[in-house]
């Protein structure tokens, strides 16, 4: 189904949410119809910031609005659901669309298995008519089903439609980039040549891959990174467990901007306790590029400060590598928490691949390297 159909039938004219390569023919549509508009079109930090945001939009013009999300965002949304949305506390009415990563029979990457699963008994469970539509699906009947939820939506019910792989299709064609000029696997390359033995949490997307890869053509092993490919926004708070267990240990994050604002959060915590063996490395392109390169809004902010003001007793912002090499060296010698925000342009190669262990087989030999 062609995405302007689909947006018609909808009909609403605020939308926001958090990107999907899933529903990438949507993300586009709205990048090249709305951009970033306040009135149209948010893209949020976390897909329970994007419930309430859309419920304060509803409050204010009694419209119905559209949240677009990946479903590994479900678990976000609960609470806003349950405890603000729902027809038994405010009945706020919201329309839900939602990427069907990992669903059965067909396959994907470890993160999306179950999660894709539970992904419409989610939806269900939480009292939200739900309806699938794939590549068969059109325009006739999807308003036909509209039919039905604009009777829930005017009792101040909820209702959602789980996309699946290809269901949409746009096909202008929208292009995202910036202004920095460091490749990001490049940059991770100078990390690994940093750390040494050190341990690194990096954050899910291309960002694990690629350090992955690097370690494959450096015949180095994976046993001192934990990958972590699923649980977006988490990979911080994860080394701060370990950094606090092992103290004796460097204890090296590699996240993304996406990632990081998604729980942002956690950086305060992290500040609060400031374990004196870790080390965040931001890295920064502005974008959500694993899951298509729609903005983030961490190229208006600054990452630094705010790290600072969480309490990171050192914080910088790099953006060429002899800057990178200095400012890894620093971190390194010191012993104080520090967070390196690293400018990065958007762009990966085109063979990048993905990690040929498990995730368990990950976890157990990141465990295994632990103990020494």
């Amino acid at each position: 189904m062609q995405v302007e159909r689909f947006v018609e039938v909808l009909g609403a004219d605020f939308y926001t949410g958090v990107p999907d390569s899933q529903l990438k023919a949507l993300c586009n549509y709205l990048m090249k119809n709305y951009g970033i508009d306040a009135k149209h079109h948010v893209i949020a930090a976390n897909e329970g910031n994007c419930a309430a945001l859309a419920a304060g939009y509803h409050m204010a013009t009694g419209k119905v609005p559209v949240v677009y999300m990946q479903n590994s965002g479900e678990g976000n949304i609960i609470n806003p659901v349950a405890s603000l949305l729902h027809d038994k506390v405010y009945g706020i009415p919201m329309i839900f669309v939602v990427g069907w990563r990992g669903e059965p029979g067909v396959h994907d990457e470890p993160q999306h298995i179950y999660q894709g699963e539970v992904t419409v008994k989610l939806l269900e469970d939480m009292q939200i008519a739900t309806t699938v539509v794939d590549k068969e699906t059109t325009p006739e009947q999807l308003a036909e089903v509209m039919k039905g939820y604009r009777e829930i939506l005017a009792k101040g019910g909820d209702v959602a439609f789980v996309i699946k792989k290809g269901a949409l299709s746009f096909d202008e064609k929208v292009s995202y980039g910036n202004d920095y000029s460091m490749i990001r696997e490049e940059a991770i390359r100078h990390i690994t040549q940093a750390t040494g033995e050190d341990a690194i949490v990096s954050t899910t997307g291309k960002a694990s891959r690629e350090l992955f890869e690097i370690r494959e053509a450096q015949g180095a092993g994976h046993a001192h990174d934990f990958l972590t490919v699923g649980s977006m926004g988490h990979a911080s708070s994860i080394a701060l467990g370990i950094a606090l267990q092992q103290p004796e240990r460097k204890v090296w994050c590699i996240d993304g901007d996406g990632a990081a604002l998604m729980h942002m959060g956690a950086m305060a915590v992290i500040g609060s306790y400031k374990p004196a063996n870790m080390i965040h490395v931001v890295i920064n392109n502005g974008a959500h590029e694993t899951v298509g390169g729609m903005p983030t809004v961490a190229s208006d902010i600054d990452i630094t400060a705010i790290a600072k003001a969480c309490g990171y007793p050192e914080a910088v912002c790099v953006s060429d590598y002899d800057a990178l090499d200095a400012a890894l060296a620093e971190a390194k010698a010191r012993g104080s928490l520090s967070l390196i925000e690293v400018r990065c342009a958007l762009g990966a190669r085109d063979d990048l691949g993905r990690p040929t262990t498990t995730a368990k087989e990950n976890k157990e030999n990141f465990m295994e390297f632990l103990k020494k």
